[in-house]
């Protein structure tokens, strides 16, 4: 498994490619949440194992990572000055081809859409619906519903 904060570093690097490329909105703290949920349940529903070791909780606001959401605490925009850990970390990643591929085409999938957008989309999924705010979201859930509604 790879530390959630190196896949959150390949979103951060993607978002920054895609700033540049397009003039998009700077990849959010929630947007993130959301978009390392859809990576941690692709991964489940393809791979049978979790991307990440950290728990997925359903907050009130949709799924989110206590870890990330403590380090990034206060910030809105996380992409800011990329550094060269960031891109290696990015790099290392992009060479993994199981979780390279699921970032890839999360990215494609979701990456575009925007926080208010994944929130409603959540916000309707199986997983968060169906588990108590504040707890986490079981993986074999994650798995269930990624492999018959997401990843088809």
């Amino acid at each position: 498994m790879t530390s959630v904060f190196k896949i959150l570093n390949w979103l951060r690097v993607a978002s920054n490619a895609q700033m540049r490329l397009y003039d998009a909105d700077e990849l959010t703290l929630a947007r993130a949440m959301r978009l390392l949920y859809y990576v941690q349940g692709t991964h489940l529903a393809l791979y049978g194992k979790k991307a990440f070791t950290d728990e997925i909780i359903a907050s009130e606001k949709g799924p989110i990572v206590p870890a990330v959401q403590r380090d990034y605490q206060g910030q809105t925009a996380i992409v800011g000055e990329l550094t060269p850990q960031d891109v290696a970390d990015y790099q290392a990643i992009s060479e993994t081809s199981s979780l390279g591929q699921v970032l890839n085409a999360v990215w494609l999938a979701f990456g575009d859409l925007s926080t208010v957008e994944l929130v409603k989309r959540t916000h309707t999924e199986k997983p968060w619906r169906q588990t108590t705010l504040g707890q986490p979201i079981a993986p074999a859930l994650m798995a269930e519903y990624f492999t018959q509604e997401i990843v088809r």
